[in-house]
């Protein structure tokens, strides 16, 4: 399995503006052979600060992703609003345990 986490800045009067294409990305996303967690979540304590969490089958599955139409519109807003300190990971992982 590939897990994607990472974090976003986004300007706190411009949250309000992302959320109509995060939630199109959101919805297309899930849809995607592999996906099996896709999300967003802005920081209770630290506004602006956009958390992203990721879980997919393989690898293969991942580079797909970044190649759909939808990612355009989404980085595309990104860059609108001037999203900034973008800091994503991948990383492998197994199927995990339950804690």
């Amino acid at each position: 399995m590939i897990i994607v986490a990472g974090t976003i800045r986004i300007p706190a009067d411009k949250i309000e503006a992302l959320k109509p294409t995060a939630e199109a990305t959101l919805l297309a996303t899930r849809k995607e052979k592999g996906c099996i967690v896709y999300s967003y979540a802005f920081d209770v304590l630290d506004k602006g600060l956009l958390r992203i969490y990721e879980e997919w089958e393989n690898l293969a599955n991942l580079q797909e992703h970044l190649k759909q139409p939808h990612m355009g519109p989404w980085r595309a807003k990104l860059a609108e609003i001037g999203a900034s300190d973008r800091s994503i990971k991948r990383f492998e992982a197994g199927a995990g345990e339950q804690l």
